[in-house]
């Protein structure tokens, strides 16, 4: 019994090596005064002074940040309102509908970015930053309705129409019935679909035009000349950011319930 915990334990540990060892290594170069990544030339935290006087990356990061948080959020109302408007259909119309939702999550992204690429140049759409937000919003859809439907599946429909009949219109019953019960489900696509457009470089690099970079094709045009210390230093920062968010949402009291409940 000893040697298999003790077995389980070093194949844990094998999987939290591989998965952050990495990132590691990233931020231990962060600090590296060296630019070569093979020699260790001291502490510094120079690149982090220097990241924000380097205008390119700002605007990548900016971009990133901007086309995550749009399609996110224009995702999220498009989403609900579809799964609101599914889950109103008949159960083999729905069933249909859920696998064409499948589809582009199956799908290889290059696919979807030469489709996308392809639709813009045959509608004579110039490519920039419009043309990326409206791919972002695309395929971030399905995530947001995966992530809301089964929601939907739980909600009571009687409750929805005795707030009808007391009087309520449609859309004051739906915020103040049906909107809060749908509520997780609606966040949890709102921060799947950003973190999906944050994470995404294939349908951007297909979709992007001249001079409008995100951080994911920003650092690919880099990798051929070798990729500034100011990424390592930045790459720090997001991951610390994330951890901090991480540690403040299992510390906040809902998250001390949900761990208790679980």
């Amino acid at each position: 019994m000893k040697a298999k915990t003790t077995l389980q334990k070093i194949y844990i540990s094998l999987i939290f090596l591989f998965l952050y060892a990495p990132i590691a290594t990233l931020m231990v170069l962060s600090f590296n005064a060296s630019r070569t990544r093979a020699k260790w030339g001291g502490f510094t935290i120079k690149w982090y002074l220097s990241l924000f006087d380097n205008n390119a990356i700002l605007q990548a990061l900016y971009n990133t940040m901007l086309i995550a948080l749009f399609s996110a959020f224009f995702a999220t109302v498009i989403g609900t309102i579809a799964c609101i408007s599914i889950s109103a259909m008949k159960r083999r119309n729905r069933a249909i509908l859920m696998g064409i939702t499948n589809i582009p999550m199956l799908n290889a992204e290059i696919v979807t970015g030469i489709s996308l690429m392809l639709l813009f140049i045959t509608l004579g759409i110039k490519f920039g930053f419009m043309t990326i937000l409206l791919s972002h919003i695309t395929f971030n859809i399905p995530f947001v309705i995966l992530s809301v439907m089964p929601r939907m599946k739980q909600l009571n429909p009687s409750v929805y129409e005795a707030a009808l009949d007391l009087g309520a219109s449609h859309i004051y019953a739906f915020f103040k019935v049906v909107f809060p019960d749908i509520l997780p489900g609606v966040l949890s696509g709102f921060l799947m679909a950003f973190t999906m457009s944050l994470d995404d470089f294939i349908i951007t690099h297909f979709t992007k035009g001249p001079g409008v970079d995100t951080l994911s094709t920003k650092i690919y045009t880099e990798v051929k000349k070798g990729i500034k210390p100011e990424m390592y230093s930045l790459s720090t920062i997001i991951f610390v950011t994330v951890l901090i968010l991480l540690f403040l949402v299992n510390m906040s009291p809902e998250g001390k319930k949900k761990k208790e409940h679980k």
